[in-house]
């Protein structure tokens, strides 16, 4: 099956923002492939960069999240949602079984800082 486009999880945009290991390749994705961000993501940047840096970054951070080109998910199907969480005990939180029930549902790879993650769908 060939992907649809991309979906970002939060370590891949702190990867970006920060300008740390894999910004690049972030980079290049948004440039030229599809890519769907789940709003897990928009609330899990703001509130970790909240405890780390402040209301300010953390509101600052979500406003550039929003002016990214690529296509909010704002809602789930269930199925996709069970689907994933049956399988959680392999991602290392909720939100990456989410993020990661977002990909399946849009047939997207999820790509994250987190090399366990990266082609997760392959």
């Amino acid at each position: 099956m060939e992907p649809e486009g991309y979906v970002l999880d939060t370590s891949a945009l702190l990867a970006l923002i920060e300008n740390e290991d894999g910004a690049g390749r972030v980079e290049s994705i948004l440039q030229v492939e599809k890519v769907f961000l789940p709003f897990l993501v928009l609330l899990e940047m703001h509130y970790i960069t909240r405890q780390e840096r402040g209301q300010g970054e953390a509101d600052r951070r979500y406003a550039l999240l929003r002016q990214l080109p690529c296509e909010i998910l704002w809602q789930l199907d269930e199925p996709y949602a069970a689907d994933r969480l049956s399988f959680q005990g392999s991602a290392s939180s909720l939100a990456d079984a989410m993020i990661a029930a977002f990909a399946l549902c849009h047939q997207a790879l999820k790509t994250s800082q987190n090399i366990a993650f990266i082609n997760f769908f392959a």
